[in-house]
């Protein structure tokens, strides 16, 4: 007999709820700053379900907009129902986009919930034999589950589903399936505000049904039961039994269409592909496009050279071409801990050659990586790569430096769209070649259970190494006539690669850390952490877990009610706790526990995120830290750094600086030389706007912020008060972040009208910078994107969303972006020639950080005053500007010092 076919049904906008809750403390965004945590798991569980399940029919039900026949029946229906959170409201239509992309059929009655329809549509089913499967934790489907009709229950744990027979629904609420109904009517549901009868719960109410049947059976028997309590509440009542139990009763005769419109055929349409491609869910638009069928494999010449003979040809023919792409297989993702393993190489499409360091016959690792060197160090040779700064500095570890370096793919894909969620080579293969690469993890695995690359099968290296080599010079191809077609060209060539070596230079030679000093440190930190957590459980009253929200909450908020004393409303967060984040916390400093929880946190986060790790990530081999600069993260332009990450230390607070003294000059070095930009951003936006107060403000050489004051006060500069210059100030750097009153209002203290009055009068008196942001927005609408001073793009499409929150975010990036990234443009500018003329004059001084607007340089003995020209000639004429650029510089025995 063969197996009965299988109907899924999604219950659409719960599997919606599910899905934006369970990421809720995780955000998802886009690149366009479109919120989709929701529509992310949603598209994961859909596609679970498709792929894992290979459903014979699928649908998805929705419930209809406006008012269903229970609001008519009772007013009350769900009337205590927390409001959906606008951000996931403004998520439901690329849900439905999302779901119409996939292919799925839709389910929606006008004036009926999804409920019903999905069980009119499970029952009809279940009639003609299909083995129905409802996607959903709605215990209300209890009432119809049976031999054909199951629950799908996405909450189990260890299994990922949990299906719920008409045994589960008895084992789990004492009941039978067809008294479920019954059972709802007499405990009622709060979630949708159904009042059952009030004092019956699950238990009583189970033991009922099973004794007497039904919900008639106990009234029928109401007089055995008048001397209890149950009794009594069971007759008063009565009426609201019956209308909760009429409430929630599934209707199971909606006219739903015909059952084989929700035939399933499997697969993935090309719309999927498309879809997930806006959303930037690569990982899951690497298995639709890995589940396409019918797609052939791409042919290619992939070879491992194993002799000798074969190696001196591939050099021949490396040597002949001129151009190519190098790529290197190592031990560790930190390129200056590695062991090298291999290289490969490609110059055409489909052909490449992987060269296995210990698996060319008669020759040990160090013989064949000492016959490519001449090859590898030949800067007429031009080399492409992706992320090729890696491989530069895994050689470098080895002894060896690449030079020729001309076309990395990573940063060719940044420049081309730098608001892409991500430049790597998977999704780059994914996103314009529509080929799913080999993943890593199927030669290394994962977790506990990971091997080095250096252990897997030469068979299968081969293969994956050719690959990368492969598809980074098809990418390159593809990439080099794009650059020409948006304007890139200069800024790729002239700008990001030189930058790309320079990055490679800081980072190969890294900087010293006092490692004692965060060890001494790290001890103070740990008396006045268990000092504070002292004087905490005192003002609490007892002791608690200061890392848990909810503890914390209640302690605030039910026990100390400290929003009373401080006329402060809290908020829950989604799941019902009280919040405790920074922003509630900022609220209530003014009593004591919540500043003191402060404080102990921005202790604990500085002695764990820097004062423990830091030391930790000392290099074994040289000693000295080497943070990564990352070129292709942010849209804007600016550099970033990790592992560890060093801009994010924080220097407004005196904790934080301390930290920056273990920042010291290595051995053989007299100092630090610290190079800030002096208001960088307010400059570029003076020349862009070519506003005549700001202008003439930095031409003169005045406090811009003073001056700003001033004429927004309509005072003189000397009047200007320190509250009034810092008001200016929080509207020089706001404004151009798209500030608007409500934000100014909570950063300032001052009321919201105040708020918008003083930004309407600073518009007003500065009409050149409005000027400027009108002027960008209407230019971007019409262009599709913004430009630096350097010719950078940033398009923005979402300017022109539906969406307000979507449309907003685009339209504050629009007006900052230009001058954000003009201010990298510059900095990285100055980098390119500062690192030009130090090799130019042969000295020992090296540029070890850059963050934000600071340069930071090991000065070697006897070259301060030179370095410290240097770098205030090349970085305040690094770009000509309408008004001055001004550096200022400092040196010392740490980076505090100098800074």
């Amino acid at each position: 007999m063969p197996e009965a076919k299988r109907l899924f049904i999604i219950d659409g906008h719960a599997l919606a709820f599910r899905s934006f809750y369970a990421l809720i403390r995780n955000p998802m965004t886009t690149s366009r700053g479109e919120d989709v945590r929701a529509v992310f798991g949603f598209a994961t569980t859909l596609m679970s379900i498709i792929r894992g399940q290979q459903p014979d029919y699928l649908a998805v039900a929705f419930d209809p907009h406006g008012p269903t026949f229970r609001h008519e029946q009772y007013p009350q229906y769900k009337a205590t129902r927390q409001k959906m959170p606008d951000e996931m409201r403004e998520q439901l239509p690329r849900i439905f986009e999302l779901v119409e992309a996939f292919g799925v059929p839709t389910l929606q009655v006008e004036r009926v919930e999804a409920d019903d329809v999905m069980a009119s549509v499970a029952l009809k089913a279940a009639e003609e034999g299909i083995d129905v499967f409802l996607v959903t934790a709605d215990k209300d489907f209890g009432q119809i589950v049976g031999p054909r009709i199951k629950m799908f229950n996405l909450k189990a744990r260890e299994s990922g589903v949990e299906i719920i027979d008409a045994d589960a629904i008895e084992e789990k609420f004492g009941v039978r399936p067809e008294q479920m109904r019954d059972l709802l009517a007499l405990m009622g549901d709060s979630s949708d505000n159904i009042p059952g009868v009030k004092g019956v719960g699950q238990k009583t109410a189970a033991n009922l049904l099973r004794e007497y049947g039904s919900l008639e059976g106990i009234y029928e028997h109401l007089d055995d039961l008048g001397g209890k309590a149950v009794g009594k509440k069971l007759a008063e009542g009565r009426e609201e039994a019956e209308m909760s139990r009429e409430l929630v009763t599934l209707k199971t005769d909606v006219d739903f269409g015909n059952l084989d419109a929700l035939g399933w055929k499997g697969g993935f349409p090309a719309t999927a592909s498309e879809i997930l491609k806006q959303l930037e869910f690569q990982t899951l638009l690497g298995q639709v496009t890995d589940a396409t069928e019918g797609k052939p494999e791409p042919e290619h010449d992939y070879r491992a050279v194993t002799t000798a003979k074969a190696l001196d040809e591939l050099i021949g023919k490396l040597r002949e071409v001129g151009s190519f792409c190098v790529d290197t297989e190592t031990t560790s993702e930190f390129p200056l801990q590695s062991d090298l393993v291999g290289l490969s190489f490609s110059w055409e499409e489909g052909v490449a050659y992987y060269v296995p360091l210990e698996h060319v016959e008669g020759m040990e690792g160090g013989a064949v990586l000492e016959r490519l060197r001449p090859v590898l160090e030949d800067a007429s040779l031009a080399k492409t790569g992706q992320n090729i700064k890696y491989d530069a500095l895994a050689l470098r570890a080895a002894g060896v430096r690449l030079r020729g370096i001309e076309f990395d793919t990573m940063i060719a894909s940044y420049v081309l769209d730098p608001g892409a969620r991500g430049h790597g080579l998977d999704m780059l293969c994914l996103r314009y070649l529509d080929y799913r690469k080999i993943p890593t993890k199927d030669l290394i695995g994962s977790g506990r259970k990971q091997i080095t690359m250096a252990e897997v099968d030469l068979d299968q290296i081969t293969d994956y190494a050719c690959e990368d080599a492969d598809y980074t010079w098809r990418l390159r191809e593809l990439f080099e006539p794009k650059l020409g077609e948006v304007g890139g060209e200069e800024l790729f060539h002239e700008l990001e690669m030189p930058l790309s070596i320079v990055l490679e230079e800081m980072e190969f030679n890294g900087i010293a850390l006092d490692t004692e000093l965060l060890e001494s440190q790290s001890r103070e930190f740990e008396e006045r952490l268990a000092q504070l957590e002292g004087e905490i459980h005192e003002a609490a009253g007892g002791p608690f877990n200061i890392n848990s929200p909810q503890q914390l909450g209640e302690i605030l908020f039910d026990r100390l009610e400290v929003h009373k004393e401080l006329g402060y409303k809290p908020k829950r967060t989604p799941t019902g706790q009280w919040r405790t984040d920074i922003d509630a916390l900022q609220s209530l400093r003014g009593h004591p526990l919540p500043a003191m929880i402060l404080d102990w946190r921005q202790l604990s986060k500085l002695k764990g995120t820097y004062i423990d790790a830091l030391p930790k990530l000392v290099n074994p081999r040289t000693g000295r830290l080497h943070t990564s600069f990352n070129q292709a993260i942010a849209a804007t332009g600016r550099l970033s750094s990790s592992d560890p990450n060093l801009q994010n230390i924080p220097i407004r607070t005196e904790l934080g600086r301390e930290i920056r003294k273990a920042f010291v000059p290595g051995e053989g070095f007299e100092c630090l030389l610290s190079a800030d930009y002096s208001q960088i951003e307010l400059r570029i936006a003076a020349h862009f706007s070519s506003d005549p107060a700001l202008v003439n403000a930095f031409k003169t050489g005045a406090d811009i912020h003073r001056e700003t004051a001033a004429k927004v006060f309509d005072i003189t500069p000397l009047e200007v008060s320190r509250e009034q210059r810092d008001f200016a100030k929080r509207i020089n750097f706001g404004i151009l972040y798209g500030m608007g009153p409500a934000k100014f209002s909570r950063e300032t203290g001052v009321s919201f009208q105040e708020a918008k009055r003083f930004i309407a009068d600073y518009l007003a008196t500065f009409a050149g910078i409005r000027e400027y942001i009108e002027g960008t927005l209407h230019d971007a609408r019409e262009l599709g994107y913004v430009s630096t001073i350097l010719g950078r793009r940033r398009y923005l499409p979402d300017l022109e969303s539906g969406n307000p929150g979507i449309r907003n975010h685009a339209e504050n990036m629009a007006v900052n972006t230009p001058i954000q990234g003009s201010a990298a443009d510059i900095v990285k500018q100055a980098m390119i020639d500062i690192q030009a003329e130090i090799e130019r004059r042969g000295l020992g001084s090296r540029m070890v950080l850059q963050v934000h607007d600071e340069l930071l340089f090991e000065v070697a003995p006897g070259e301060l005053e030179e370095m410290r020209k240097l770098a205030v000639k090349k970085m305040e004429g690094a770009v000509d500007l309408d008004v001055p650029i001004v550096v200022d510089t400092g040196t010392g025995a740490n980076w505090l010092e100098a800074h």
